[in-house]
Parts: C-alpha cells; sequence; structure tokens
C-alpha cells in the first residue's frame, strides 16, 4: 500500500513539474511552486522523516509561496519567450538525470538494515544519544547536540535569506511610492 502512495505521489510531483516548466504565468509558477512542496512535504511523510516534512510544508509551501507572490505584486507577471530553444542545457540535464539515476542503480534497497549507513553511526547514535546528551528524543538529540552548529547553520541562511527578500521589498515599494508622490506633483 505504502509503494501505490509513494508511486502516486511522485507520479504527481513529475505532473507538477512538467506543469511548472510549461506555465508562462509567473503567478501560475508561484501557486505550482507551492503545490509542489506541498507534495514534496507529503512524499517525506510518506518516508517517515516528519521533521523535514514540517520543515518542507512551512517554509517551501508556506513561506516561499508567500515571498513569490509579494515580489510579483512589484514586477510584471508574464514570463517573456525565448527566442530560440536552448538545446545545450536539455543536453546538460537530461546528461545529469541519467548519471544520477545511473548511480541510484548500485545503492542498496531503500530502508535495507544492511547498509553501510545503518552500520557505522547510526547504531551508535540509537546506544549513546540519550548517555551522552541526556535529551531522551534521538532525532532531536542529532539535530540540537551532534549538528547543532550544522543546525545552527542552516537557520541562519534561512534567517538572512528572508530578511533579504524583506529589504528588496521594502525598498521597491519605496521606491514606487516615491514614483506615485511624483507624479502627483506633476
Amino acid at each position: 500500500m505504502i509503494q501505490l502512495i509513494n508511486a502516486v505521489l511522485l507520479t504527481l510531483l513529475a505532473v507538477v513539474t512538467m506543469a511548472i516548466v510549461r506555465q508562462r504565468s509567473l503567478f501560475g509558477v508561484a501557486i505550482l511552486a507551492g503545490i509542489y512542496s506541498f507534495v514534496m512535504a507529503s512524499v517525506l511523510i510518506v518516508l517517515d522523516a516528519v521533521d523535514v516534512a514540517m520543515t518542507e510544508a512551512s517554509v517551501g509551501a508556506g513561506v516561499s509561496t508567500v515571498l513569490l507572490l509579494a515580489t510579483l505584486h512589484l514586477i510584471n507577471s508574464t514570463e517573456t519567450r525565448p527566442i530560440r530553444r536552448n538545446l545545450l542545457a536539455l543536453f546538460f540535464s537530461v546528461g545529469t538525470g541519467a548519471i544520477l539515476v545511473w548511480g541510484t542503480l548500485i545503492l542498496p534497497p531503500f530502508g535495507t538494515p544492511d547498509a553501510a549507513i545503518h552500520k557505522h553511526v547510526a547504531p551508535r547514535y540509537i546506544a549513546d544519544s540519550v548517555k551522552e546528551t541526556g535529551i531522551p528524543n534521538v532525532v532531536t538529540s542529532i539535530l540540537a547536540d551532534y549538528r547543532g552548529y550544522d543546525t545552527l547553520g542552516e537557520t541562519t541562511v534561512i534567517f538572512t535569506a528572508g530578511i533579504g527578500v524583506l529589504l528588496l521589498l521594502h525598498r521597491a515599494r519605496r521606491r514606487g511610492r516615491a514614483v506615485d508622490e511624483a507624479e502627483d506633483r506633476g
């Protein structure tokens, strides 16, 4: 049953991706990007990565969609058609995708307990994290203690990006008001 749900969700992701590529309305792209993030959060829930799913839903489907729509309010919302198609970019994209798919063929099946990742660090975290950190939840102990600097860095990057977007939006709004005032005077 879970494989069927995964197949449906991944097919929906592919359909939304193709719709984004074909869309010429930037408003439509912003909405479809929010839908993509929501479906991706659903995939992560099925994969039992609820913490990552919550982040994807809040940042990807929530904050990013709002920021994209706010930015579209300040600019033209229709993409211009390219003069010529860039076949070199298509070639490299398809080639990179083929290499990535080929690389996944040598990986062990998903969830296999004999995979290399489950033999080294994971048993140590499961056995010693409560004793070493004093935090009863293993996932929280990994994110907050073992990977604390990494988590702080990720939070800083997201915060800085958000502040930058807000400053750009504020500057554009202020510039728009100055133009309106100049037109009222003239």
